[in-house]
């Protein structure tokens, strides 16, 4: 539930971007009425908008979906009876944005006798997050992190996407959200590990522009040959390891993320230390 609330927060934020780039339909005057058709049970649909779309006024209806459920095509009917109760002249256009981590497997329609309804999945795996990122919103990079990395370095792409997110959000308690959010939806691709690992690198080391740890070591590298080029390539390149453990060292990192960076053993590091 606590994905779902999180995502109906940013799809509401991006939701022309989201129709645009993701669901193929251009729309304007947006106005939420989801409120408006909350069910005497309590169950109220994520979002409901009415949108001018193709110069006449139609109804969006959105749902977001955290796991398949057989059930779904009868609350996606239910939501469609509802609106069209309150709105019987306006046409709707209904889509279930699935977002959970296992492969999808909800049908997205009813065959009966007497009964044909049908409505649109839309599955967050196979969306490019290109499409996304290039939005360079923080909402929008909040939800690339749902989509398809094409084969991309995921650590790249997470560090991308924090990196952009310090250089939108200026607000630091607005920051916090944001990072909450990306931690959160990241337990659906199965890379909280490797945000957290993201993070960590980011708060200890302070390099300009790094896109990744080994690039991070290699600048560190290159400044070490510069200064010890007169002494040799093999000891320049081992002078620019061993500034990068020492500027690691002054900001007090763990021991083993500098081991992990620099590749020296802990008596290396040890011995730089003292």
């Amino acid at each position: 539930m606590k994905k779902d609330i999180t995502v109906k927060e940013i799809i509401q934020a991006i939701t022309e971007d989201l129709a645009k780039y993701i669901l193929n339909i251009e729309i304007k005057d947006i106005k939420f009425i989801d409120k408006e058709l909350k069910r005497i049970e309590k169950r109220e649909a994520d979002i409901v908008a009415l949108c001018q779309i193709d110069g006449s006024s139609k109804i969006l209806h959105i749902e977001i979906q955290n796991d398949n459920q057989n059930i779904m095509p009868r609350r996606m009917l239910r939501y469609y009876n509802d609106i069209k109760i309150r709105f019987p002249n306006i046409e709707v256009l209904q889509y279930l944005i699935y977002i959970g981590k296992k492969r999808v497997t909800m049908q997205s329609q009813i065959k009966e006798q007497h009964l044909y309804y049908e409505f649109k999945i839309i599955d967050m795996h196979q969306v490019d997050c290109e499409k996304l990122i290039k939005l360079d919103t923080p909402d929008t990079l909040v939800l690339s992190i749902l989509c398809d990395f094409k084969g991309k370095d995921e650590r790249d792409i997470l560090l991308y996407i924090i990196k952009r997110l310090e250089e939108l959000v200026d607000d630091t308690n607005e920051l916090g959200k944001y990072m909450l959010m990306l931690e959160t939806l990241s337990e659906n691709r199965n890379l909280k590990s490797k945000l957290k690992e993201v993070e960590n690198m980011l708060r200890e080391i302070k390099f300009e522009n790094l896109p990744s740890y080994e690039i991070g070591l290699e600048q560190g590298i290159k400044e070490g040959i510069e200064k010890g080029i007169e002494k040799g390539i093999e000891k320049g390149i081992q002078d620019g390891i061993k500034m990068v453990a020492k500027q690691m060292i002054d900001m007090d990192i763990d021991i083993q993320i500098i081991k992990k960076v620099t590749k020296l053993s802990i008596e290396e590091i040890e011995n730089l230390k003292k």
